[in-house]
Order: structure tokens, then sequence, then C-alpha cells
């Protein structure tokens, strides 16, 4: 919603990706490229990628970046793809992030997203942040009313729990759950997080 939450769910995700030490990190549906110019900037992070399917998005991120279209091999690679959809080359990675992205996906693909992310590329570590739906009424919001005009959901805290418990357990991670902004008594944080780590 601000500049400053935008700021505060990126310094929550790089921290979490330093302390679980992950050296190789997909941001999936990395838009202009704001978590990938944060994750170039930390030594710790040796192989990055960036997917969307926007184009236009992709092109921002590759001038941030510096990057060129062909930049196959580098450190930093940004592609289109989705990932709704099994990717080999996707493999292999220690943590994913989903940040501010389920959200825009139909309710009724995310059993794709969960085959795609948890069950193909299967990285050590997974990171999902989403709105609370219960925090926008301390946005001014109206009843129902929703953050984004592409957003296709918003989930309360129970539902969004639900939805992760769920993943981890088919899938065989554990979950943790972590706010992400000034914190209301009745209402929660206006960002949730969910961050899974894969069993054994």
């Amino acid at each position: 919603m601000t500049s400053e939450l935008h700021a505060e769910r990126l310094d929550t995700v790089m921290q979490q990706l330093l302390d679980c030490g992950a050296s190789s990190v997909l941001d999936l549906g990395c838009g202009r490229g704001d978590l990938l110019q944060r994750l170039a900037a930390q030594a710790q992070f040796t192989r990055i990628v960036g997917i969307d399917i926007d184009q236009r998005a992709l092109g921002e991120a590759r001038l941030a970046l510096g990057l060129g279209v062909a930049d196959h091999g580098a450190r930093i690679q940004v592609r289109c793809a989705s990932f709704e959809e099994p990717d080999t080359g996707l493999t292999g990675f220690d943590a994913a992030v989903l940040l501010e992205t389920i959200e825009h996906i139909d309710p009724r693909r995310l059993s794709r997203v969960e085959d795609a992310v948890f069950g193909g590329m299967r990285p050590r570590a997974v990171l999902v942040t989403t709105p609370n739906q219960e925090y926008n009424v301390l946005h001014g919001m109206a009843p129902g009313q929703r953050r984004h005009p592409g957003h296709r959901f918003e989930w309360t805290r129970p539902k969004f729990r639900q939805w992760a418990a769920g993943v981890a357990a088919r899938r065989r991670y554990g979950v943790e759950f972590i706010d992400v902004g000034p914190p209301d008594v009745q209402h929660g944080s206006t960002t949730q997080m969910a961050k899974f780590i894969a069993a054994g």
C-alpha cells in the first residue's frame, strides 16, 4: 500500500533469506526487479534468477540490473516464465520467493502453483507473502474491496494458514508464519508471510 510497507516486506524477506543461509534464490513473479536488486547487492547470493510473464516488467528489471537480454550463465538472470509451470531449469535452488504474487492467481489454479513450485522446483526454503484481508479496514477500505485491481483474492489469516498447512503436509515441508508491518491486536499485521522449509 505504501513505499514504507513495500520496503519493510523486502527487508523481512531479505533477512529470512540471509538467516537460512541461501546462496541461490528464485524470485517467482519478479516484476520490475525490486527484490532482485537487493539480492544482487549481497555477496551471499551467488545465483539469482527472476521470472515473470510480463515482458514489459522484465525489460524494466533488466534495465535496473544492467542486464542484457542474453544473460544466460550470469550470476543474475531474468527471464520470461510462469511459476504455474514445471521447469527443469528452475530446480536445485536453495530458496524461492513469492512476494505478493499468489493473490494474482485464480484460486482454481493454485494447485498448479503448488505442483510447479513445491513439487517440481522444490527449493529448500519457500517464502510466500500476501495481504492480510483482515487488516484492510485499517487501510480505510470498504468491505470486499481489494488492495489492487489485479488481485483475484485476499485471504484472512486463518484461510492463509489453512492453505499453507495443507501445502506443507502434502509436499513434506514445515511451515511457520511471520507478520510483516505494524501489528494490531484484533486484525494482525497488514502483510502475512509463510516460511516453508523442506523436511529431511
